[in-house]
């Protein structure tokens, strides 16, 4: 099936969440995540009419980049090692994935303007999963008024690999609910808009939930060899 045929049928998925949530299609957006495609399949991508791409990987993302340039914005949404911010800082226009003063500095340090940035948070409490515990998450963002080139324009989190529906819906409403109270704080620097959930497993939920970003990789784009890995 073609990456445009996949696209359709996950729109309409996605136009049936907010239906049934009280909300536009248009709050949310579908970043394709390439990570374990080629260039080729990144670009079918985008003349499906794909805007948002996503790489989680510093490497992935320079090769991508060499060839597709600024045609598509730019997500970096993996873990993010501080020694290598200065090869992705000039070329994504997100990272997903902050979760600590030292990488927030480096960022600060290395970009040139401001970027936009969202904290990742885990909310499972899961030992596997990076991220700032829920509980710590507004104190951590206080500690971002320090650092002028990063806006903090959301929160992202990656749920449980699981099919309760249940755990997913708490991992996800958890999420908004501290979203919202950061909205209610009304930080310049902070405009915390953003929710960056739910990926190929259980983006309808993450919709139903607020999502404002979904990371949609294999039932998007697919997987292909391992050489692209």
């Amino acid at each position: 099936m073609s990456v445009l045929s996949k696209l359709k049928t996950i729109e309409q998925q996605i136009k049936l969440a907010c239906e049934k949530s009280g909300r536009s299609q248009d709050e949310v957006t579908i970043i394709a995540v390439t990570k374990y495609v080629s260039v080729e399949r990144a670009e079918e991508a985008l003349n499906a009419g794909i805007h948002h791409l996503g790489e989680n990987r510093d490497e992935g993302l320079q090769e991508k980049w060499n060839i597709l340039m600024d045609k598509p914005v730019w997500h970096f949404i993996g873990s993010l090692q501080t020694r290598k911010v200065k090869n992705i800082i000039d070329k994504v226009e997100y990272i997903h994935s902050v979760d600590r003063l030292s990488l927030a500095a480096e960022i600060n340090k290395r970009a040139t303007s401001k970027i936009k940035c969202l904290v990742q948070v885990n909310v499972s409490g899961e030992e596997s999963k990076h991220g700032i515990e829920l509980d710590q998450v507004v104190e951590f963002i206080h500690q971002l008024r320090q650092f002028p080139n990063i806006i903090v324009c959301g929160l992202m989190t990656m749920a449980p690999n699981t099919e309760d529906t249940y755990v997913l819906r708490e991992c996800f409403s958890s999420l908004r609910k501290l979203r919202d109270e950061i909205i209610e704080l009304d930080l310049t620097y902070a405009p915390c808009r953003e929710l960056s959930m739910g990926m190929s497993n259980d983006f309808e939920i993450a919709v139903e939930e607020g999502a404002t970003m979904v990371r949609i990789g294999t039932a998007l784009v697919g997987e292909e060899t391992e050489e692209v890995r």
